[in-house]
C-alpha cells in the first residue's frame, strides 16, 4: 500500500474549524426572534437554563445564561410556548448548533406586545398622545368622577387618600369591570354615564396591578378615542408604576398608581387651612396698620389745632376735627363691615373645615379693637373741646373790655390812641371811650 501524498492545502483542527463555523453562524445570521414549545428544562445550580426548542417539523438546543434569565419573571416549563431573541451560534467543544437566548417570554404576552407596540405607534401618529390636546386639571375640584371596580383594592386606596386630603369634596363612583373581554366597553359606557351626569369635573381612571393580559382592557383602541375626545379632563392610575397603557398616553395626565392619582387631583385640606390663617392673619394686620396710621392722623390734627390761636380758628378746628372723626369713623365702618363680609365668604367656604373657634376669637378681638379705638377717639376729642374751653376763658380775661370795666377809660385823639400828655394841646379835640360808650371833650 503505497503512503498518501502530502497535500499542498492547509490542514484544519477540529478546535479551527468550529470556531470558524461559529463565526460565519455569529456573524451571517445574527440575532433573531423564534417562536417555538420548550422541551428537556434544566436549571443547574449555576443558575444557567438549557432546553430545547422545537416545533412540530424541527428541534434545536438553547441556552439562556443567569445573568439574563434573571429578568425573565418566571420559569419555563415544558410543553409552554414561548418567543425568544437569540444568537445562532456553535457550541465549539461539541460541535453542536444551538441558540444562546438574551430575551424570553411566553408567546401570548409576545403577541399581545405586538399589537400594544403597533396601537401605540397608529395612535401617536395621529397626535392622540401630544401635550398640546391635554386638558387642564382643576385646582379645587367641586366633584370627582371615581371610574373603577367597586371589588378591587383601588377603589379603597382612592377613596382613602380623598378622605384624608380633601373630604369636602364629593366621590361619585361608576363601577365597571377592569378585566375581561367586555372591561374596555363597560369603561366606555362608564364615561358616557359621567358625561351624561354632567357635575364632575374631573375623572379618575384607576385600577390595581397585573399581568399584560389583566391590563388589556386599557389597551382598547375604541377606549382611546372616546378617552381624547371626552369634554373632562381624565386622571389614570393604572397598575404599578412600571405599567404602562394606551389609556395612560391618552389621559390628560398619568399617574403611577391609583393612590398618587387621587392625590394628584385633590388638594390637601392642612394646606387650605394653613392659606386661611395666613390670610387672616394678613387682614388684621392691615387693619392694625390703618388704625396705627388713623391714631397718627389724629395726633397731628390736635397737635394743629393747640397751635391755633383766635377764637374762630379755634371753632373752625372743632368743627374739621368732628367732621374727620366723622368721617374716619365712617371709613373705619366700611371697612370693618367688608372685612366683616370677607370673613363670613371664608367662614360659608370652610362650613365643615374651618376652625371656627380660631375665627371667632379673631371676630372678638376685631370687636374689642374697634370698640377701645372709637373710646379712645371720643376721649381725646372731649381733652381737645376742653382745651379750648379753657384757652377762651383765657383770651376773655384778657380782653381790653374787662379792663375797661373795672372803672378805666381810653383817650383818643385823631382816630389814635393817647398814651402821653405830651400828645394835647389846649383846645384839642379828644374822644374818651368807657365800658358802656364814648364821648368827646376839649382839653383847657
Amino acid at each position: 500500500m503505497q503512503p498518501a501524498q502530502p497535500t499542498t492545502e492547509a490542514i484544519w483542527t477540529v478546535s479551527a474549524l468550529n470556531f470558524e463555523v461559529k463565526t460565519i453562524l455569529s456573524q451571517g445570521i445574527g440575532t433573531l426572534w423564534i417562536e417555538g414549545e420548550i422541551s428537556n428544562f434544566a436549571c443547574p445550580a449555576s443558575g444557567h437554563w438549557y432546553f430545547t426548542l422545537k416545533d412540530e417539523k424541527a428541534q434545536c438546543r438553547a441556552a439562556m445564561f443567569r445573568g439574563r434569565n434573571s429578568r425573565v419573571g418566571f420559569q419555563p416549563q415544558n410543553g409552554q410556548k414561548v418567543l425568544v431573541r437569540a444568537q445562532v451560534t456553535l457550541y465549539e467543544a461539541r460541535g453542536e448548533f444551538q441558540l444562546v437566548v438574551d430575551h424570553l417570554e411566553d408567546s401570548g404576552v409576545g403577541e399581545l406586545m405586538r399589537r400594544y407596540e403597533q396601537l401605540k405607534a397608529q395612535l401617536g401618529e395621529e397626535g392622540l398622545f401630544d401635550t398640546a390636546n391635554k386638558k387642564p386639571l382643576p385646582e379645587h375640584p367641586q366633584k370627582i368622577a371615581l371610574i373603577t371596580s367597586t371589588t378591587g383594592a383601588a377603589i379603597r386606596d382612592v377613596l382613602s387618600v380623598i378622605e384624608r386630603r380633601a373630604p369636602h369634596i364629593p366621590v361619585v363612583v361608576f363601577p365597571t369591570p377592569v378585566q375581561g373581554e367586555i372591561a374596555a366597553t363597560q369603561i366606555r359606557q362608564a364615561l358616557t354615564r359621567v358625561a351624561d351626569y354632567g357635575e364632575c369635573d374631573v375623572v379618575l381612571l384607576v385600577r390595581g396591578g397585573g399581568s399584560l393580559e389583566d391590563l388589556w382592557s386599557f389597551n382598547d383602541e375604541a377606549l382611546a378615542r372616546d378617552m381624547a375626545a371626552f369634554p373632562i379632563p381624565i386622571v389614570t392610575g393604572v397598575g404599578h408604576e412600571i405599567d404602562f397603557t394606551i389609556a395612560d398616553f391618552v389621559a390628560d395626565l398619568r399617574a403611577p398608581t391609583p393612590s398618587v392619582a387621587a392625590e394628584t387631583i385633590t388638594p390637601d385640606i392642612n394646606e387650605l387651612m394653613q392659606g386661611i390663617d395666613d390670610r387672616i392673619a394678613r387682614l388684621l394686620g392691615q387693619l392694625e396698620l390703618r388704625l396705627g396710621k388713623s391714631r397718627e392722623r389724629l395726633k397731628y390734627l390736635l397737635k394743629a389745632l393747640d397751635q391755633q390761636h383766635p377764637t374762630r380758628q379755634f371753632a373752625q378746628l372743632a368743627l374739621r376735627l368732628d367732621h374727620a372723626y366723622l368721617s374716619l369713623l365712617e371709613r373705619q365702618r366700611s371697612r370693618l363691615v367688608e372685612d366683616q363680609h370677607r370673613l363670613r365668604l371664608c367662614q360659608s367656604i370652610l362650613v365643615q373645615v374651618s376652625p371656627k373657634v380660631t375665627i371667632n376669637r379673631h371676630r372678638e378681638k376685631l370687636f374689642r379693637m374697634l370698640e377701645n379705638h372709637q373710646a379712645a377717639m371720643r376721649q381725646k376729642l372731649l381733652l381737645a373741646r376742653h382745651q379750648l374751653s379753657l384757652q377762651s376763658r383765657s383770651l376773655d380775661t384778657l380782653s381790653p373790655l374787662k379792663t375797661l370795666a373795672r372803672g378805666f377809660a381810653t383817650i383818643s385823639k385823631d382816630d389814635k390812641l393817647v398814651t402821653s400828655v405830651k400828645q394835647l394841646a389846649t383846645g384839642d379835640k379828644i374822644e374818651i371811650t368807657l365800658t358802656d360808650g364814648s364821648k368827646g371833650a376839649s382839653v383847657d
